[in-house]
């Protein structure tokens, strides 16, 4: 496999539901999070900036293998505790594109998940074509030969 994007996502405290876990909803935003940060910052320092101009979600899938806590033994005065969240491309399709996620609180494995995502022309609300300078920055967070 490629490399994978690495990403280490602070959990707040309004993260947590009536159980003090961490909500299954918010799974979604520290996916988000990681995502963002690969298609948008990490596009960006491969002169890739077009992502960050229209990318809508078709479908997300997660599943939720533990628990997450807070975890206020790993916080420091200075930091929130954090999750570890590792990401690579699936798939690639013309118009499509799939990004899978492991979800790591400690060195356990707490959740993993699958978005489809698909570019989007925000200014003709239709979606659009991955691009050739896309397609070459996805691939480098690809499996060698698995599907893209």
């Amino acid at each position: 496999m490629s490399d994978r994007f690495v990403y280490h996502c602070t959990l707040r405290w309004s993260d947590l539901d009536a159980y003090g876990h961490i909500n299954n909803s918010r799974f979604l935003t520290l996916y988000e999070e990681a995502r963002v940060a690969l298609m948008f910052a990490g596009g960006r320092a491969w002169g890739v900036g077009s992502f960050a101009d229209g990318v809508v979600i078709r479908r997300h899938e997660v599943d939720y293998l533990r628990p997450v806590d807070y975890a206020l033994g790993r916080a420091t005065a200075e930091a929130a505790p954090t999750v570890r969240i590792e990401l690579w491309v699936e798939e690639i399709r013309a118009s499509r594109f799939t990004v899978a996620y492991e979800l790591y609180d400690g060195e356990v494995l707490a959740s993993q998940a699958r978005s489809v995502l698909v570019p989007f022309d925000l200014s003709r609300q239709v979606p659009r074509r991955i691009t050739p300078e896309e397609r070459e920055f996805l691939l480098t967070y690809a499996p060698q030969g698995g599907g893209a």
